[in-house]
C-alpha cells in the first residue's frame, strides 16, 4: 500500500488520466466537459502514438453501428460493456468526431475511416480539443496510485507527484510495446489488489507447423476464402478477403481476423481452409481444369498449376497432389487431377498457435471486470479508481470495434470520475466554510 499525503482543497488537479491513448484522450476531454481541471500523464513524445498506426496509418475510427450490433461483434465480455455502448454508440463516436471537424467515411462492412485516410486527423483533433479544454498533459510515467484510507487521491510519477480526487487508469494492454504499451496499467492495477487476466494476443499472426509456410514466404493472396476448423472439425470462423504465407506461419487481414476467433490453444488444434477458387463450385472447376489439361496437354505439370495458382505456390500444389512438377500434363491421373481440385477449395494450414502477444494488435486478456462496475468504470476495490480502454479484460472482432471499446468506456469513465471529483471538492470546501 502506497503512503497517503495530504490534498490540498484548492487543488487544480480534479481528475489524473494515466495514458494519452484513445481511451485517455477520450476520458481526459469528457472528464473536462463535465467541469474537472484535469491532469493527462503520458510519457510518449506524442500523444495517440498507438492510435497513428492503426488501420496501417488509416485509422478505422469505429463501425457505423448500434449498441446490439456492437455486442454482437465483441469476442470476450461483451455483456460489461452494455451500459456504456447503449450511452455511446458507433454513431456518437461519428457524430462526437464530426463535431471536431474530423470528416469522415463508411466503407465496406460499415467500417469507418477518416475522409482523408488519415490517422493523424484524429489524433490532431483529439489534441486541440484538449487544449481548448485546458487538459494539462504532463510528459511522465506513472509509478504507482497513493491511496488515502480506501480511495485513490493521486499518484505518483517518475517526475513527481500528482494529486487528485480520482484517476482513471487508461494505459493500454502490452501489444505493440514501442508505442508505451508495456504493461505499466496492469502493474498498478494489481498493487491496488486488481485480478489481471493474462493477457495474450488477439489480431495476431498465427504460426504453423507446415513448411510450406516458409516456402512461400511473402506470397499474398487476395480474393480468398479462409474457414477455421477446430479439432471438432467445426468451423469457428469465416471470411473473404486477403492473406499472406510469411516464415512463421500466416498473416495478413484475413487471418488475423481469424486469430480473435480461435481462443484455446491447448484444447483445439486448429486448421486454416483457403478455397483459393471462390468464385467457382467444384464443378465449374472441374470444367475449368480438364479444359486446361487438354488445352496444355504436351505441357508439364507445373505449367498446368501455373495457370491456377501463383508461380511460388506451383510446387507446393504439386507435391500435395503427389505428382511431380515435370511430368507431362497427359500423365497427370485421374486421382492426381482429383487431389488438385480439392486443394484449391481446400488447402489446408493447420496452426500450432499465436505468434507473441507483442506483435498483436489488440490485448486480450486484462483487469478483470468482474471488479469493476460496468455503468460507470469505476474500481469495486478502490474508490475513485477508474478504468478505460484496452487495459479491461474486453476485446473485439476487427472492424473499428475495439477503438470504439476505447471510446465507450473512455466516456463513462471520464464523466463518472468528473462528477465525482467535482463532487468531492464541493464537499471538501464546505467543509472548510463550516470550520
Amino acid at each position: 500500500m502506497n503512503t497517503a499525503y495530504s490534498v490540498e482543497p484548492t487543488m487544480n488537479k480534479a481528475v489524473a488520466v494515466i495514458g494519452g491513448g484513445a481511451a485517455g484522450m477520450m476520458a481526459a476531454i469528457t472528464a473536462a466537459e463535465h467541469g474537472a481541471a484535469v491532469t493527462l500523464l503520458e510519457p510518449n513524445e506524442r500523444l495517440g502514438k498507438k492510435l497513428n498506426i492503426t488501420g496501417k496509418g488509416r485509422c478505422n475510427v469505429t463501425n457505423n453501428v448500434g449498441t446490439e450490433e456492437l455486442l454482437a461483434h465483441m469476442a470476450k465480455n461483451g455483456r460489461f460493456l452494455y451500459s456504456a455502448f447503449s450511452r455511446f454508440d458507433g454513431r456518437d463516436t461519428m457524430a462526437f468526431f464530426e463535431a471536431l471537424g474530423v470528416a469522415l467515411k463508411t466503407e465496406r462492412g460499415n467500417r469507418v475511416f477518416p475522409a482523408s485516410d488519415r490517422s493523424f486527423d484524429v489524433s490532431a483533433a483529439l489534441e486541440r480539443r484538449m487544449r481548448a479544454l485546458r487538459v494539462r498533459w504532463v510528459r511522465d510515467r506513472a509509478q504507482a496510485l497513493v491511496l488515502n484510507d480506501g480511495h485513490v487521491c493521486g499518484v505518483s510519477g517518475e517526475k513527481g507527484r500528482y494529486p487528485a480526487d480520482t484517476v482513471i487508469l487508461a494505459t493500454g494492454g502490452v501489444s505493440y510495446p514501442a508505442t508505451g504499451s508495456t504493461g505499466d496499467g496492469y502493474r498498478i492495477a494489481r498493487t491496488v489488489g486488481h485480478t489481471v487476466v493474462p493477457p495474450v494476443g488477439s489480431l495476431v499472426p498465427l504460426v504453423s507447423p507446415d513448411p510450406c509456410c516458409p516456402a512461400m514466404q511473402g506470397l499474398s493472396l487476395k480474393n480468398v476464402a479462409v474457414t477455421v476448423k477446430n479439432g471438432k472439425n467445426r468451423a469457428v470462423f469465416r471470411d473473404f478477403g486477403e492473406m499472406l504465407f510469411t516464415h512463421f506461419g500466416l498473416s495478413g487481414p484475413l487471418i488475423l481476423s481469424a486469430s480473435a476467433h480461435m481462443r484455446d490453444f491447448e484444447k483445439n488444434r486448429y486448421t486454416v481452409c483457403i478455397d483459393l477458387k471462390p468464385a467457382l463450385d467444384a464443378q465449374k472447376l472441374e470444367a475449368r481444369i480438364l479444359r486446361d489439361m487438354e488445352a496444355k496437354k504436351n505441357q508439364n505439370f507445373s505449367s498446368l498449376a501455373a495457370g491456377l495458382v501463383p508461380h511460388s505456390m506451383v510446387p507446393v500444389l504439386i507435391s500435395r497432389c503427389g505428382g511431380e512438377e515435370a511430368t507431362p500434363v497427359n500423365s497427370v491421373t485421374r486421382e492426381q487431377r482429383r487431389k488438385l481440385e480439392t486443394l484449391l477449395k481446400e488447402f489446408e494450414v493447420p496452426v500450432s498457435g499465436p505468434r507473441p502477444v507483442e506483435e498483436a494488435i489488440v490485448t486480450s486478456g486484462g483487469v478483470s471486470t468482474a471488479e469493476i462496475n460496468p455503468s460507470t468504470m469505476e474500481s469495486k476495490i478502490v474508490n475513485g479508481l477508474y478504468f478505460a480502454g484496452e487495459i479491461l479484460d474486453a476485446d473485439a472482432y476487427t472492424g473499428g470495434f475495439n477503438l470504439q471499446i476505447a471510446w465507450a468506456t473512455g466516456r463513462a469513465a471520464g464523466e463518472a470520475a468528473a462528477s465525482e471529483a467535482v463532487s468531492a471538492k464541493s464537499e471538501t470546501k464546505e467543509g472548510l466554510q463550516e470550520k
